[in-house]
């Protein structure tokens, strides 16, 4: 199944995609979130939904991000050899991680807010794993059992806050509307095969990013399992697995950064495609 988000912010509805339709399924499931992915509600909604009337809902209707907000964005860096490269980065030899602010979490075609004083705001296409049990010490041969399945997400960076600001990644990561996540969430039998899968993205029609899952340096039942090993992982909780090369910060000869009007988009086989555009920071009045 695909799982969407529909409506106004703050009052997104769940929703389906069948055959390339949204339906409304707020009278099956209440959200997409912990609480939901616990339990077997995945395999009752795709069974309840083969029967039910379900209301069509209009494709111009704005999407939230794919699932309500989760307990804890995990993210995992230099995770492509290719852009730990373009870094002057050394290939990890353990994954490193650091943590997103869920207040982040906007829709997948929201607006990117440039942060007030931000001069080096960056983009990234990633894969990103929702999990669907509750995972701790599992073993990477049982990791996938405790997926529920898998998402676009743009992990946008600001790097003078991540890199010349002192202390860990997180401020760099967190800036509001730096985590567009959708448009949807694909079920695993959606997805054929999660390592082969072409990563991509534009800056105003430019195709930066053009890389391929297949490049992960550590893979997808590898680092659930690994960071299950450090905390517990609950459902809906999102890790986003890295990057490919072609991120602003590794711009040749020199780097260079969005501004406001610079126009996003980005997409994933299998996960679709999500735009944002650059917007300046203005003062809440």
């Amino acid at each position: 199944m695909k799982l969407i988000r529909f409506g106004e912010i703050g009052f997104e509805k769940p929703g389906v995609i069948i055959d390339d339709k949204y339906y409304d399924v707020s009278s099956l499931v209440k959200d997409y979130n912990e609480e939901f992915f616990a339990g077997d509600a995945i395999k009752k909604l795709a069974t309840d939904i083969e029967t039910a009337k379900l209301p069509e809902v209009d494709k111009n209707v704005r999407l939230g991000a794919a699932l309500a907000r989760p307990s804890k964005i995990i993210c995992v860096g230099l995770n492509y050899k290719d852009h730990a490269a373009e870094t002057n980065a050394q290939i990890p030899t353990e994954p490193i991680l650091f943590f997103k602010a869920t207040s982040a979490i906007v829709g997948p075609n929201d607006n990117l807010v440039i942060p007030k004083n931000s001069k080096k705001t960056d983009w990234e296409v990633e894969l990103a794993i929702v999990i669907g049990k509750k995972a701790s010490y599992v073993s990477e041969e049982n990791a996938l059992e405790h997926i529920a399945g898998y998402v676009l997400h743009n992990d946008y960076s600001e790097r003078e806050f991540q890199i010349e600001r002192n202390g860990q990644w997180v401020k760099g990561k967190s800036c509001d509307s730096f985590a567009p996540i959708g448009p949807f969430i694909a079920t695993l039998d959606e997805i054929s095969d999660i390592h082969s899968l072409r990563l991509w993205l534009t800056v105003n029609g430019k195709t930066l990013q053009d890389g391929n899952t297949s490049n992960l340096i550590f893979n997808v039942p590898f680092m659930v399992s690994y960071i299950s090993q450090f905390m517990t992982l609950l459902p809906g909780d999102v890790i986003t697995t890295g990057t490919p090369a072609g991120v602003g910060l590794g711009q040749k000869p020199e780097p260079w950064y969005l501004k406001p009007g610079d126009v996003v988009e980005l997409g994933i086989d299998g996960l679709g495609s999500s735009k944002q555009t650059a917007v300046a920071y203005k003062e809440n009045l």
